[in-house]
Formats: C-alpha cells, sequence, structure tokens
C-alpha cells in the first residue's frame, strides 16, 4: 500500500492517476533548521515521510513539500490577502523557482530527492491581481497560486516538471514504479 502523507488535494490527485492510494496527512510542524531552499524542502519532506511511516510500518509512504523561491527568498504560504498580493506583485513580469522535496519511505529505506522548476509569470497589472485575490485560491499556496487552477493565466513559460509546480514531481511515480509499484488499469 502507497500512503500520502499529505492533505494536498493535487498530491493527491497525482497519486491517484497511477496509484491504490491511502491518504494520512502528517501532524508535523513544517519547520526546517536546514539552510538551502532544496534541503529545507528535503527535511521538511522526511520528517512528514517518517512521522507517518510510524504509523504504518509495512507500507510505502511518501511525504512531499514545495516552496517557491524568488531571489533567494523563500515564499511559503501567505498568512493574508495583503501577503498574497505583495507575493503576486514580486513575482509578476519575473522569474521563479518552484521546488519540491520528497521523501519515500519503503522497507526501511528512503529515497530522497527534489525537483525544481522555474516559471516566468507574465507582467501582471493590479486589476488582474485583485481577480485572482477574489477567487481565494491564493489560500494555502506556497507563492500565493495554484498553477493547476485560475493563476494558469499567469504563466508566460516554464522549464521542467509541470507536477512539480502543481505539488508533486514525476519522479515521485517512477521511483514508485522501480520499487515495483504497478499503476491502476
Amino acid at each position: 500500500m502507497i500512503v500520502l502523507a499529505s492533505a494536498s488535494p493535487r498530491r493527491k490527485e497525482i497519486l491517484e492517476k497511477f496509484f491504490e492510494i491511502l491518504i494520512y496527512p502528517s501532524k508535523i510542524e513544517e519547520e526546517s533548521d536546514a539552510e538551502t531552499p532544496e534541503d529545507i524542502a528535503m527535511d521538511i519532506a522526511e520528517k512528514k515521510a517518517s512521522d507517518v511511516a510510524s504509523k504504518f510500518p509495512g507500507d510505502t509512504v511518501v511525504g512531499a513539500d514545495t516552496i517557491v523561491v524568488f531571489k533567494g527568498r523563500i515564499l511559503g504560504k501567505p498568512r493574508d490577502l495583503e501577503e498574497a498580493r505583495k507575493m503576486l506583485k514580486m513575482l509578476s513580469d519575473n522569474i521563479h523557482k518552484v521546488i519540491t522535496g520528497y521523501c519515500i519511505v519503503h522497507k526501511g529505506n528512503m529515497i530522497k530527492g527534489f525537483e525544481e522548476t522555474e516559471v516566468k509569470f507574465r507582467k501582471l497589472d493590479d486589476e488582474l491581481i485583485e481577480w485572482y485575490l477574489s477567487t481565494e485560491e491564493w489560500k494555502d499556496k506556497a507563492g500565493a497560486y495554484g498553477i493547476q487552477g485560475y493563476a494558469s493565466i499567469f504563466v508566460e513559460w516554464i522549464r521542467g516538471d509541470y507536477f512539480n509546480v502543481v505539488g508533486l514531481p514525476t519522479k515521485v511515480i517512477v521511483e514508485l514504479i522501480k520499487l515495483g509499484f504497478r499503476p491502476k488499469r
């Protein structure tokens, strides 16, 4: 059995396209003492996976953490509307990185890694930003946007794995297939 250590509907949707899964969100605090964005994302993913693996010792557990990085600054989930507005204005007409750390716990072993995708936003005027904020889609999203939703119109281009920006890189699917899991039919 594959257990997803996340409440993210986007991660669930990606994994469920391939496998039968169980959802059991980790309750850990998403904090890390790691220094680089890549290490922070992997550290939090490992903490999530380890937490849930302790409750499902015979199963394979997948943990992930996605962060947005702009000019070396990590943009987490905005606390409120004003912070979301500031993030979107920062990202407007700029390139940022989306980094997802992942950890798979399988038979006492860990497979850890990260995926990085570059995203270029078109220039967003205030009217478009205010319209997007009114949709409330920005809530609970790193960088204040979800590429799979209304914010898809912000994207001029991406370089890398689209599903990484959604929240779970395809590398995770490949690793699970290599471990012997077969996609559902």
